[in-house]
C-alpha cells in the first residue's frame, strides 16, 4: 500500500537526537521545563494580508497566544534507521530546503528571473510562466525573493473562469505534506472530485522538501527559505492580482501541510476564514517533540525553528496548540488516526510501520490540540476516528467530509 508518511512525524528514532543536541538539552527539551522563552526573533505577522483584489477582506483581530498546556506524552519510538516510506522521489534539483548553499542569505530574486508581464507581489515576486495543462489546471512558475529561487504553484480554477474579467472567486489553499511537492493534491488526492463542481479556485503552492511551512530560523539571521512569506505574502497577492483568486480564503493541509494550514491562520489573523488540517503536527513543543523532529530533520538540523531550548519562544510561536486562542473567529476542523491499523491499512502491519507510528504522533498532538482549544473556548471540528495510518486514503475521506463547512465558510457553491 502507497504511504504518504511526513518526515516530521513519522519518525526514525531518538537515538540521533544524542547526536545533534548536548544531552542536557535533549532531557530539557523532551521534559518541557528549563527552557528560556525570550530569545527568538520570530513573531507571526502582526496584520492581516490586505486584499489585492476587489473583493471584500474579511477582518479578525487578533488575540494573544493561550498558555502552554500540558499534553499528553507522545508515544514511545522505536530505535530504527528510517521504516517509514515517503512521497517518493526525490527533491527537484535548487529545493531551497535542500540548497545549503542559499540558506540563510537575503531574501532576493534568483538570478536570470524576469517577469512576464505579471503584476508583481509586494516584495517584487512575479510569475515568470504558466503552463497550461488542461482547460482548468495551470502550473505557475514564481520567482520568489523569500525562496531565491523559481518554485511551481498548480492552481485549479473554476468552470467558467476566465483571465480577463473583474470577477473573483472564492479560493481554498491547499498546503501538501513533507518529502512532497506542489502536484500532490491533484496526483494524490481526490480534489479535482470534491471541489471541482464548485465555483472556488484551489491554488496548491510547493511547500518545500521539508515541509516546515515556517521562515527558517537560520542561526537567529532568518533568510532563505522564508516559506510563510512565500506562501503569504508572495502567492496570496499574485493569485490575487493575476488570476482573480478572491480574498475570501480556507486553508487546508495535510501532516506538516496540515500545521502549515492552522499555523498560518493562526499567526496572520482574518487571512484565512476557515482551517482545516488532517493529520498535522499541532503541537511540536510537546515533550519529547522538539527532539523527534530535529533528529528527523538531519539535514538541516536545528536551522528550521532553532536550538529547541534556546529558541524556544520561536518553536513556540509556531506552535498551532500554543497559539490556538488566535484562532477565535476563524472555522477550524482536524481530524487524526491513532496509528493502529484501520479499516483502509493491512489489519497486520507492525506496529514500527512507519505508517502507524506518524499517525500515532499526529494523533497525539491533535488531541493536545483539541483539548487546548476546548480549554480556550475556541470551537473546533474534531475527527479522532481512532485506528488509522498515515496515508491518503484517511486524508481523502477527510477532505470530502470537511468540504460543506469550508465550502459556506467562504461561499463557495456548486457550478
Amino acid at each position: 500500500m502507497k504511504k504518504r508518511t511526513d518526515r516530521k512525524i513519522a519518525i526514525a528514532g531518538t537515538a540521533a537526537a544524542a547526536v545533534l543536541l548536548p544531552a542536557v538539552m535533549v532531557g530539557l527539551a523532551q521534559a518541557g521545563v528549563g527552557v528560556p522563552k525570550g530569545l527568538s526573533g520570530a513573531s507571526g505577522n502582526s496584520e492581516p494580508v490586505p486584499s489585492f483584489g476587489p473583493a471584500t477582506q474579511p477582518s479578525a483581530a487578533a488575540a494573544s497566544p493561550s498558555k502552554s498546556p500540558k499534553p499528553a506524552k507522545l508515544p514511545n519510538v522505536p530505535l530504527t534507521a528510517n521504516p517509514f516510506s515517503t512521497g517518493g522521489g526525490s527533491p527537484a534539483p535548487g529545493n531551497p530546503d535542500t540548497n545549503a548553499a542559499n540558506r540563510g542569505k537575503k531574501p532576493k530574486l534568483p538570478a536570470g528571473s524576469a517577469s512576464s508581464g505579471y503584476a508583481k507581489a509586494p516584495d517584487g515576486a512575479t510569475i515568470t510562466g504558466v503552463k497550461k495543462l488542461n482547460s482548468r489546471i495551470f502550473d505557475v512558475t514564481i520567482a520568489s525573493p523569500a525562496l531565491g529561487a523559481e518554485v511551481k504553484t498548480r492552481v485549479m480554477v473554476p468552470a467558467g473562469w476566465q483571465s480577463k474579467t473583474t470577477k473573483t472567486w472564492p479560493v481554498v489553499y491547499a498546503y501538501h505534506g513533507g518529502q512532497n511537492n506542489f502536484m500532490s493534491w491533484t496526483k494524490d488526492s481526490n480534489i479535482e472530485q470534491i471541489i471541482g463542481p464548485y465555483n472556488a479556485m484551489v491554488v496548491m503552492p510547493e511547500g518545500g522538501w521539508n515541509g516546515s511551512y515556517t521562515n527558517w530560523y537560520n542561526g537567529g539571521k532568518g533568510g532563505i527559505p522564508e516559506w510563510e512569506t512565500f506562501h503569504i505574502r508572495e502567492v496570496i497577492p499574485l493569485m490575487e492580482r493575476n488570476f482573480h483568486a478572491g480574498s475570501v480564503r480556507a486553508a487546508i493541509g495535510l501532516s506538516s501541510g496540515g500545521q502549515g494550514a492552522i499555523t498560518y491562520a493562526e499567526r496572520n489573523p482574518g487571512t484565512f476564514k476557515y482551517a482545516a488540517s488532517y493529520s498535522g503536527a499541532l503541537n511540536i513543543t510537546a515533550p519529547g517533540m522538539p527532539v523527534i523532529l530535529t533528529s528527523m530533520n538531519r539535514d538541516s538540523g536545528t536551522a528550521i525553528w532553532g536550538d529547541p531550548v534556546l529558541a524556544r519562544s520561536n518553536w513556540r510561536a509556531h506552535d498551532a496548540t500554543v497559539m490556538v486562542s488566535k484562532l477565535k473567529g476563524t472555522g477550524v476542523y482536524v481530524s487524526s488516526g491513532n496509528g493502529k491499523p484501520g479499516p483502509f491499512d493491512k489489519p497486520d502491519t507492525p506496529p514500527h510501520d512507519a505508517g502507524r507510528i506518524g499517525e500515532q504522533l499526529s494523533g497525539t498532538m491533535t488531541e493536545n490540540f483539541v483539548a487546548a482549544a476546548k480549554r480556550a473556548g475556541i470551537p473546533v471540528t474534531a475527527n479522532l476516528y481512532g485506528p488509522g495510518m498515515h496515508n491518503w486514503k484517511y486524508w481523502k475521506r477527510e477532505l470530502e467530509s470537511s468540504w460543506p463547512a469550508i465550502a459556506a465558510s467562504i461561499g463557495a457553491r456548486k457550478s
